[in-house]
């Protein structure tokens, strides 16, 4: 049984060399199976301190055509209407709620006039208050009101003449 590894920085440079190399030949290795296993695209590139170019693994050339496979794919997702960008979902969001704004605002200001109204029919001191303008808004839901209520009477009355 293997005891857990403390993960920190080495100090001892030839250690952490080694360590280094180990690793590198276990990820290697372990790309190499899931290449072959299960018949997919990897490639690594690594930085190190101890080379001053970067290492890849399988080829360079290989490296490359990987990558280049993976941008044509991503460029390729884009488009697909399922998948969204940031900005794009966040331009969504924002129109959605706008629209959901003004209807909660509409709604708001309807609730705000029947209140008004009910305020006015339990006490007709209330009208007293009310500015011009608040007046004039009152009198056209009223008469709209009125116009339902009318229209509702005329079906019922065709409805029962039938």
């Amino acid at each position: 049984m293997k005891k857990k590894l403390k993960l920190a920085f080495m100090v001892n440079e030839s250690a952490r060399k080694i360590t280094y190399n180990k690793r590198k030949k276990s990820l290697n290795k372990s790309m190499a199976e899931i290449t072959t296993l299960c018949g997919i695209d990897a490639c690594g590139i690594i930085y190190s301190e101890f080379h001053s170019e970067p290492e890849v693994w399988p080829s360079p050339s290989e490296v490359q055509r990987i990558i280049n496979k993976f941008k044509n794919h991503f460029e390729f997702e884009q488009g697909n209407k399922k998948k969204l960008s940031h900005e794009t979902y966040l331009t969504r969001r924002v129109t959605k709620s706008k629209v959901q704004l003004v209807k909660l605002e509409k709604n708001n200001l309807e609730m705000q006039k029947s209140l008004t109204l009910y305020q006015c029919l339990l006490q007709e001191s209330f009208i007293k208050t009310l500015n011009s303008d608040v007046l004039n808004v009152l009198a056209c839901e009223i008469n709209g009101k009125l116009e339902e209520i009318a229209s509702k009477a005329n079906e019922l009355d065709t409805n029962a003449t039938r």
